[in-house]
C-alpha cells in the first residue's frame, strides 16, 4: 500500500452519487492498479456498491451521512461542518493521509472548504480552476475558469507558471507553449492587466515553457499553443461557449443523420468516422477540473458526468501525483 497514490474521494458529491463515484472506481481500478482510494461517505450505501469489486487492500471507507448539498451557497457548504464527506476528504489531504482529493460536488463550496483547509504555495496569492481542452494536436490546459472573477498581472504571471508545470507533469514528453487570451493578437490589443502580464512574461525568460504573446478565441482549438490563460471571468465564458457549441454541432449531426432515409445510410455508410468524432467530443474524456495554487491539488469531477467521466477524472488525479505537480510549481515559482 506504501508505493499507491492514495486519492481521496468525496463519494457524495454530484448527482447520482455515491453509486456513479463508486462504478467510476471500480471501472478505473480495472485498468490502473497503483492507486488506494480512501472513500468518505454512507459506509452503508457504499459497501452495498462495492462488496466484492474491488480487492479491500485497494480502498477504506470513512463513515459520514453528513453531504453538502448542491444547493448550497459556498459559504452554506462549509458551515455544514467538519463531518461532511467533503471536509473530511480534504482534511485527509491536508493531514497527509492522502496524496490528492476529489470531489464531484458543489464547485464553490469545494473552493472554500479546500482554501480553509489548506495553505497557498508560497508566493501565490489565488488558486485557479484549470482544466483540460481538446484542440487539433492533442490538450491544452486553460485556466483560469472561474475562481477569480478580476485578476492582477502578477496573478496572471502565477497562473502561467503554474499552468506550465501541470500541463508538464500531465504530459511530461511535450514541452508547455503558453499565450494569453485577448480579443487580439496584437501587442497593443487588450486592457492594461493583460498587457502588464504581456510584458511581464516577454522579459522573463524561462526555460520551463515558452510564452508565445496572445491567442484569440477562434484559435484556441487550433493546438499551436498548449497552456492558455484568462482571468476567471473570461475563461469561464470561453469554456461555457466551447461547450454549448460542442453539443449543438453533435445534436445537429446526429438530427441530420437520422431525419430521413438518405441520412439514416449516410450514417451507416459513415459509422466508423462518425465513431471518431463523437469520441473526440465526448466531455467525460477531459472530465477533471484542478484547483492549482494550494499546497496539495484538488481536483473538481463534472457533477452531472457518468460513471466513466468520474474515471477519467482519477486518471488526471493519478497522473497529477505521478508527475509531482505541486513539486514542479514551487521550483517553478
Amino acid at each position: 500500500m506504501s508505493d499507491l497514490i492514495k486519492i481521496a474521494v468525496d463519494a457524495m458529491g454530484g448527482d447520482g452519487s455515491p453509486k456513479k463515484i463508486i462504478d467510476g472506481i471500480i471501472f478505473n481500478h480495472r485498468s490502473n492498479k497503483e492507486n488506494f482510494f480512501k472513500i468518505f461517505g454512507d459506509e452503508e450505501k457504499i459497501k452495498k456498491i462495492l462488496t466484492n469489486k474491488i480487492s479491500n487492500e485497494f480502498y477504506e471507507i470513512i463513515h459520514t451521512k453528513k453531504v453538502i448539498k448542491s444547493t448550497d451557497s459556498p459559504l452554506e457548504g462549509a458551515k455544514r461542518g467538519k463531518d461532511t464527506s467533503m471536509w473530511l476528504a480534504v482534511q485527509s489531504v491536508k493531514d497527509r493521509e492522502a496524496d490528492i482529493v476529489i470531489s464531484a460536488g458543489n464547485t464553490g463550496a469545494l473552493l472554500v472548504v479546500s482554501k480553509l483547509n489548506l495553505k497557498m504555495i508560497e508566493n501565490i496569492d489565488k488558486p485557479a480552476l484549470s482544466a483540460l481542452w481538446p484542440n487539433k494536436q492533442g490538450m491544452s490546459v486553460v485556466l483560469d475558469l472561474g475562481a477569480n472573477i478580476e485578476c492582477s498581472s502578477k496573478n496572471l504571471l502565477d497562473f502561467s507558471i503554474m499552468g506550465a508545470s501541470l500541463y508538464t507533469s500531465l504530459y511530461p514528453n511535450d514541452k508547455p507553449k503558453v499565450a494569453l487570451l485577448n480579443i487580439g493578437s496584437e501587442e497593443l490589443k487588450g486592457n492594461e492587466i493583460i498587457k502588464e502580464t504581456y510584458q511581464l512574461l516577454n522579459e522573463k525568460k524561462s526555460i520551463n515553457y515558452d510564452f508565445l504573446g496572445y491567442i484569440e478565441g477562434n484559435h484556441l482549438m487550433d493546438g499551436e499553443v498548449n497552456v492558455i490563460v484568462s482571468d476567471g471571468f473570461t475563461g469561464n465564458v470561453a469554456l461555457k461557449t466551447a461547450e454549448g457549441t460542442a453539443n449543438f454541432i453533435t445534436s445537429e449531426l446526429k438530427k441530420t443523420m437520422t431525419n430521413n432515409l438518405l441520412g439514416k445510410i449516410s450514417s451507416l455508410l459513415n459509422i466508423s468516422n462518425l465513431k471518431k468524432f463523437k469520441k473526440r467530443l465526448d466531455p467525460r474524456l477531459y472530465n477533471g477540473a484542478i484547483f492549482i495554487g494550494l499546497d496539495s491539488p484538488v481536483v473538481k469531477s463534472h457533477g452531472g458526468t457518468d460513471y466513466i467521466g468520474f474515471s477519467n477524472s482519477l486518471d488526471v488525479c493519478h497522473r497529477i501525483v505521478k508527475g509531482n505537480l505541486i513539486k514542479k510549481i514551487k521550483q517553478n515559482i
